[in-house]
């Protein structure tokens, strides 16, 4: 058997929104919060929810307050922000680029950079913290490096967790100051590396995408857990 070696495995997450970015992402997407605590719960995980068991937490995280850097060299191989103001659409594209890298072309701040320009640039919806967080220290980034370890992604299906479309028939106004939705997406991620390594593993991510009218989406977090 061949030896496996770390995977940046996106769809983990190992910490959760920062409080006033969740009061205000879930807030702006779902309204008062009292009205709606069975929401607010699902998307915190309520600080009790087991861990998402359908892939492992990256074994190397940056600081939750690291600033995106802007390398020179651009954004390596992280595909651009598609120009989508479809919710859901855009959602999915930015699970495949979240599951999606290639350690023998772009360094670790080339992949930041890219992920990067999806966000908001509203700061008061903007939780970069929690998308940062995703992708492996410098150190582990290397180890991959070492290893040629390159990843694509293929979408399976996206949709609104039912508690967010219930809580959008309650009140459908709700929405109607920030513009942020709550996508589940699934999914598969391929993994590559030296002397044939490889394999799949399933996927799932529950997003904050901010899509006012008459503009383009943008991401604004990623949820701690999966919300179905």
């Amino acid at each position: 058997m061949r030896k496996r070696f770390p995977s940046f495995s996106p769809s983990s997450y190992g910490a959760g929104w920062p409080a006033s970015k969740r009061i205000a992402i879930v807030a702006s997407a779902v309204a008062v919060l009292l009205a709606i605590a069975g929401v607010v719960a699902l998307l915190t995980g309520g600080g009790h929810q087991a861990p998402d068991t359908a892939a492992p937490a990256p074994t190397g995280s940056p600081s939750s307050s690291e600033a995106a850097p802007q390398p020179s060299s651009g954004s390596g191989s992280v595909p651009k922000p598609p120009q989508i103001s479809e919710p859901v659409a855009y959602a999915k594209a930015a699970a495949q680029m979240l599951w999606s890298y290639d350690t023998r072309d772009t360094s670790r701040d080339q992949q930041l950079a890219g992920m990067r320009a999806w966000m908001t640039t509203e700061t008061t919806y903007a939780d970069w913290a929690s998308v940062s967080g995703q992708v492996p220290d410098p150190v582990l980034w290397s180890r991959m490096a070492d290893q040629d370890q390159h990843a694509t992604a293929g979408i399976t299906e996206g949709h609104y967790p039912s508690a967010f479309k219930q809580a959008l028939a309650d009140d459908p106004s709700a929405i109607t100051e920030a513009y942020v939705y709550v996508v589940t997406v699934n999914g598969k991620q391929t993994l590559s590396w030296k002397k044939g390594g490889g394999g799949v593993e399933e996927r799932a991510v529950t997003l904050a995408v901010q899509c006012r009218p008459n503009h383009d989406c943008t991401l604004a977090a990623i949820a701690p857990s999966v919300t179905q």
